[in-house]
Order: C-alpha cells, then sequence, then structure tokens
C-alpha cells in the first residue's frame, strides 16, 4: 500500500468513529426505553463496565407490582 492509499485509509477510518459511537445510549436514554416498554416506575439504575463493554441495570416497579432488573447495553446494534 503506498502512502498516499495509507492516508485515504486512515482518514476513512477516522471519519467513520463518530458514526460507531453514535451508537451508544446514554444512562438517561437506557431508562426512558425500560420507562416506555414497561410502563413502570424506575426505582433505580447503575452502570456497570464489564472489559469494554457497559451495561446500565435498571430496576423498575411494573405496573403490576413486581419489582424487575432489566440489563440495557449501552452499545446498541445498528438499526
Amino acid at each position: 500500500m503506498n502512502r498516499r492509499a495509507a492516508i485515504v485509509a486512515l482518514a476513512a477510518a477516522l471519519a467513520a468513529a463518530p458514526a460507531w459511537a453514535e451508537k451508544d445510549i446514554t444512562l438517561q436514554q437506557a431508562i426512558d426505553k425500560v420507562e416506555r416498554d414497561t410502563h413502570g416506575k424506575v426505582l433505580s439504575a447503575e452502570t456497570k463496565h464489564f472489559g469494554k463493554h457497559t451495561i446500565y441495570r435498571i430496576k423498575v416497579l411494573t405496573r403490576d407490582g413486581q419489582v424487575r432488573v432489566i440489563e440495557v447495553p449501552a452499545e446498541q446494534s445498528g438499526s
């Protein structure tokens, strides 16, 4: 690979980096999603890190009175 091709490849990789970051969701977005999906009340939420992966653990009181813990990965797959 010549120098120009290497520079073009590097520039393309760097330009794509923000697109990967946009797939991650925040803790607040995960809380909002759980509230929408369960129609329940969020009791607590915490962030857990497992190596390169982040998971949000959200405890929710469902409409039928059950307490559930829902895990939402911060890394979302492309839609």
